[in-house]
């Protein structure tokens, strides 16, 4: 509507005002699609569209992540595996390099240095580092692996080796064939392609700035390497929602996103996927990424919830806080146009046996209401609210797995009579029974059933 589109906008001029920012350019996507574009520039009149390429930094990283995820679901690795199975035999790594998850590498719980050896990487050139042993100084793990979450730069190169070592060609040849030409994402590239924005170092008490050199990083290219627009990174945006069975199945990027990583306590709101990063910001749970290469700032968030998506882009070093600009954008959104709820329809059919199941059921003397959804789902939950509750998806078998909370990956059955009535409810050996404490089910300490009176 107007109104939102105007408040947008003026997000969009006062990050690219306040920030001091040559130019900044946000998005909004909505159930899938790209729904607004904006941009403001230094230059009137010659604003980026939606179409001008930005670096974007360690955005770079959720695609390897992708890259990663199709191997392990084609069973060719295990997030398991140690790094060492799967890098090509002429790479010596450290023995406790080789021994790290990949897993671990995925979720920044590997304890590998943030950095290469010096010189910095993202200014200087890739033949600096040409082998990938190159990329790893002296003693390069500095934290027990799986003890923290520690962000690795070098521990993503090394994810991209790995996919180059198991397709047999470079990883952005593979990134392009298996996700950027299914996604339609043509102006996704690892070098500038015009129109490309230039990057740019603005000085902090001045008004002046000056030309970034962009460089090739080499062997670190899957940290940071790649350069993309407002459209191309909609359409990502809406790949991390939802999925896309041609790249990734949804019930696969759904798992990208759960936590992986525990916050860190001097941001107790953060935390990181499989390649996402994770925010609690207002009461919305985000997930997405930002990222910064010399010249450039880029942020992307989603939220499943809301059904929006939001990304800012700026060509500048340091200024505009884009990854907040991003969220507001996709606040202003949820908030100006709440979705529609999908409307409540009656199921097609529910087995008679599955519809015996639902009503009233007490774990001792807590009362538990077991609801069935269209679809065969169930939600299992407490009545007054508080406590242990999931929903639970169907499995083959005539059972269900819980999706959520303290009950996510537990198994829940109707345990029969011999004459087909349900006698209870066995949920990762907690008993349900439709009376409290019913003395004909099993419990656990065998109560002998309440006195009569």
């Amino acid at each position: 509507m107007p109104a939102t589109r105007r408040a947008l906008a003026h997000r969009i001029a006062v990050g690219q005002s306040e920030g001091r920012t040559p130019s900044l350019v946000g998005a909004v996507v909505r159930d899938g699609r790209l729904v607004w574009t904006g941009s403001s520039s230094m230059i009137e009149g010659h604003a980026p569209d939606a179409d001008t390429q930005y670096r974007i930094g360690s955005l770079t990283k959720t695609f390897v992540a992708v890259l990663v995820l199709r191997l392990r679901d084609e069973g060719l690795l295990a997030l398991g595996d140690p790094l060492a199975r799967h890098l090509p035999p002429s790479v010596d790594v450290d023995e406790a390099v080789g021994a790290l998850t990949i897993g671990q590498l995925l979720s920044h719980t590997s304890g590998l240095a943030s950095e290469t050896p010096g010189p910095w990487w993202e200014r200087t050139p890739g033949e600096l580092r040409p082998e990938v042993a190159d990329l790893l100084g002296p003693a390069p793990v500095k934290h027990r692996a799986g003890s923290r979450y520690h962000y690795s730069n070098p521990g993503f190169a090394l994810l991209g080796a790995v996919v180059e070592r198991l397709r047999g060609r470079p990883w952005d040849d593979v990134l392009r064939a298996e996700v950027l030409e299914p996604l339609g994402m043509r102006r996704t590239t690892p070098l500038p392609r015009a129109p490309a924005a230039g990057g740019f170092a603005v000085h902090p008490w001045a008004d002046v700035m000056r030309p970034e050199t962009v460089v090739e990083t080499g062997r670190m290219a899957p940290a940071g390497q790649l350069w993309s627009t407002a459209e191309d990174l909609a359409r990502w945006a809406a790949f991390l929602a939802a999925g896309d069975e041609r790249v990734l199945a949804p019930a696969t990027v759904e798992a990208i996103r759960l936590p992986a990583a525990p916050p860190e306590a001097t941001d107790p709101d953060g935390g990181y996927g499989l390649g996402l990063q994770l925010w609690q910001r207002d009461g919305r749970s985000l997930a997405g990424h930002t990222g910064s290469m010399p010249g450039f700032l880029a942020a992307l968030w989603v939220s499943v919830e809301d059904g929006v998506g939001a990304l800012a882009l700026a060509n500048c070093t340091s200024g505009p806080a884009v990854s907040e600009i991003a969220a507001d954008l996709l606040a202003i959104t949820a908030a100006a146009e709440p979705g529609f709820p999908t409307p409540w329809r009656p199921a097609d059919a529910l087995d008679p046996a599955v519809l015996d199941l639902a009503g009233i059921w007490h774990w001792g003397t807590t009362p538990f209401a077991l609801r069935l959804r269209s679809g065969g789902e169930l939600r299992l939950g407490p009545l007054n609210g508080a406590g242990r509750g999931s929903q639970f998806h169907v499995e083959h078998g005539g059972t269900w797995t819980g999706r959520e909370g303290y009950f996510a990956g537990e198994t829940l059955r109707a345990v029969r009579r011999e004459d087909g009535s349900v006698s209870h409810l066995d949920l990762g050996s907690f008993v349900f029974t439709r009376e409290p404490y019913d003395a004909a089910a099993p419990l656990p300490g065998g109560f002998p059933g309440w006195p009569d009176r």
